[in-house]
């Protein structure tokens, strides 16, 4: 467990009896690539550092960089220093440069500039000034600004489809402060107050037509509800900034659905919720194409269970919560498709096992690809955290590394 003190927030209490209640998950393994000898570790630490000195937060799609994702995910399944220097090549024409942001950032008006994408490299200076203030311990840092004051940024760690959450997660795994503070630089810059005010109607006047224990069953009634027929032409993500911001009514009532009894068992559940939306909805003329916004659903669960150890417990439900609301944002935005759970269950993995499915993440036809990778790594974490007597996640892994011949969906007209 890492050692923070961290603030006493009060939960937003939106759904839980026992909004102190924990779901209590052992820690992943932290991996010191700072102070790591062996070759692969520290050349992963140089292209970290190199990444943060030379590359942006955003990526040429305005959507948060995921360098560093792709490179401790990678190095998590075995890439050696040659592996990880290829993959950083690779990625070089997808990132953007540095730019100056229009001013400083102060003590006294870094919460005027919240959500002001313009000042990222600016936030990225005002909280390294930050790291010298606290002596260098970037996690202390953290703890003042993501989760201290009033209206702490944790509020909207899971905005841009959760990508400053899976920044923060890869943070704490790899020990590199350089992605911490880069990842608080994410949280400041994407900051918008959707779940703070999405809790708040539902703590006024939004009241579900039923209640459920089960996400499974929420998508089902999601999936059943005539009021979101024909809502939107085609699947993408202006479908979802859309639905957070002027077509919210069905998306509140269902996610108000959800009522949390066994934090820990319901959380294991999401997960598989999150594996089912990658690898059971692929059937069809796309086949073989799979959901690139289904699978920012399966990275940002496996950044959850990587956060929910190490934050306190007031904050766990939020943070699942937070988690629930984008997934069926994102399941309705993507036009509600079938779950078959037997394109799992029933799929032969022959006698390929984990190794093989890290040896494709690594030196595979798609080790560059940022989402690939993750999703293998993100299914891998899954097995290890629940077991898999059954085979589910390997299953899941074998057909999805087996089948993958791209992604399908949109982001904003450019074609995945």
């Amino acid at each position: 467990m890492l050692n923070i003190s961290w603030p006493s927030l009060p939960s937003l209490n939106i759904f839980s009896s026992s909004p102190r209640q924990a779901i209590k998950l052992p820690p992943v393994k932290v991996h010191e690539t700072e102070t790591a000898h062996e070759k692969p570790a520290r050349a992963l630490k140089h292209l970290l550092k190199l990444d943060h000195v030379e590359n942006g937060l955003f990526d040429r799609r305005q959507l948060p960089s995921q360098m560093s994702h792709l490179l401790s995910s990678s190095f998590l399944q075995g890439a050696d220093a040659n592996d990880l220097g290829r993959i950083y090549e690779s990625q070089i024409n997808e990132v953007v440069k540095w730019k100056d942001s229009p001013a400083e950032i102060t003590t006294l008006d870094w919460r005027s500039h919240l959500g002001c994408r313009e000042f990222d490299r600016a936030f990225v200076d005002f909280f390294e000034d930050e790291l010298v203030r606290l002596g260098y311990d970037w996690k202390q840092v953290v703890d003042e600004y993501l989760f201290n004051g009033q209206e702490p940024v944790f509020g909207s760690i899971m905005a841009d489809l959760g990508l400053p959450l899976v920044h923060l997660a890869y943070a704490f795994e790899m020990n590199s402060r350089e992605v911490g503070m880069e990842a608080l630089g994410l949280a400041a810059a994407c900051h918008n107050e959707t779940y703070k005010s999405f809790a708040n109607l539902i703590h006024s006047n939004q009241e579900s037509s039923y209640e459920s224990r089960s996400l499974f069953d929420i998508l089902s009634h999601v999936q059943g509800d005539k009021s979101l027929n024909g809502l939107f032409p085609t699947p993408g993500s202006d479908n979802f900034e859309s639905l957070l911001t002027s077509r919210n009514a069905a998306l509140l009532a269902h996610w108000g659905a959800w009522k949390i009894e066994n934090a820990l068992e319901q959380f294991r559940e999401s997960q598989q919720l999150a594996v089912a939306l990658l690898v059971g909805t692929s059937e069809g003329d796309s086949r073989g194409y799979y959901d690139w916004f289904f699978a920012t659903a399966l990275t940002t669960s496996h950044a959850v269970r990587v956060m929910l150890p190490i934050i306190p417990a007031q904050y766990q439900i939020p943070l699942v919560q937070q988690w629930v609301l984008n997934t069926i944002g994102i399941y309705i935005s993507q036009l509600r498709p079938d779950i078959d759970m037997d394109r799992i269950r029933e799929y032969d993995p022959k006698e390929k096992n984990w190794e093989w499915v890290s040896q494709q993440a690594v030196s595979g036809p798609y080790s560059t690809d940022p989402s690939f990778v993750q999703a293998t790594r993100s299914l891998k974490q899954q097995a290890e955290t629940w077991g898999d007597h059954d085979r589910f996640f390997l299953k899941a892994a074998v057909r999805f590394v087996t089948e993958f011949e791209g992604w399908r969906g949109n982001f904003v007209g450019f074609e995945l």
